[in-house]
């Protein structure tokens, strides 16, 4: 607690219900006085555009916190056999256009969070549309990936 910002209760039951219940797809928490607190939950058939709208719902000025429960396909090298695989991430959405100190703030927070949630499989730090584009993170997720 760096920053003197807490993690809430609700984000830690939030996010039990992506990682262990299946209940919800996504959440997205924001730092509301001087708590993360869970701003937004995405049903469980909801996709990643609709994540990353809620993330984004700032207008480019306000960083938040989003865990994604995402389901891809892999295949083994040499088989035939196709799996699904799911990942748990955590991003913190920082735009280059947000004040400062609103940047300063969730960047010194996030440590917080990560050691609260536990069960995250990748962290991934975005501050532009590129860094948060489903491409980008299918990427990162995959390249744990054994080929």
């Amino acid at each position: 607690m760096a920053s003197g910002v807490a993690v809430s209760d609700d984000c830690i039951r939030a996010f039990e219900n992506i990682k262990n219940s299946k209940v919800h797809r996504f959440a997205i928490f924001m730092i509301v006085g001087n708590k993360i607190d869970v701003e937004q939950v995405g049903s469980r058939d909801a996709s990643y555009d609709e994540f990353l709208s809620q993330l984004k719902a700032g207008e480019g000025k306000q960083c938040r916190y989003g865990v994604y429960d995402y389901e891809y396909t892999y295949q083994h090298q040499g088989t035939a056999s196709v799996a699904i695989k799911q990942k748990l991430f955590l991003m913190l959405w920082c735009p280059d256009t947000a004040s400062v100190s609103n940047k300063m703030i969730y960047a010194s927070s996030y440590e917080s969070l990560k050691h609260a949630l536990v069960g995250i499989q990748k962290y991934i730090q975005a501050n532009d549309d590129d860094e948060a584009s489903q491409e980008t993170v299918e990427e990162i997720l995959r390249s744990t990936d054994r080929k």
